[in-house]
């Protein structure tokens, strides 16, 4: 996890990743898991499948879900607000429990 500034906001930007162990990648049931942790917390919380997708809102289960990120791709998390680090230490956390699956 590190922390950067975010140019665009001024505030204090968290980051991490982890790497999608399940074989059939981010389904259905990960996915939500990810969103509802997500939720739990009081920041702005994006994912990044690969190093060429866009970020998206982790709270949105659709938007996470159109990610299609698949086994072994890298999840990258960045959050900023009061619980960001909290946020993407869970996250990426879970990834790293392969979503307690």
């Amino acid at each position: 996890m590190t922390q950067a500034a975010d140019e665009t906001t001024d505030q204090s930007l968290v980051t991490g990743a982890a790497v999608i162990q399940d074989p059939t990648g981010l389904h259905a049931r990960p996915a939500v898991k990810l969103t509802k942790l997500a939720k739990s917390f009081d920041a702005m919380v994006e994912i990044c499948a690969g190093s060429d997708d866009a970020w998206v809102n982790a709270k949105s289960p659709n938007a996470v879900m159109k990610l299609k990120a698949g086994s072994g791709v890298i999840l990258s998390v960045r959050a900023s607000g009061p619980d960001a680090e909290g946020a993407v230490a869970a996250l990426v956390g879970l990834i790293e429990r392969d979503f307690n699956d």
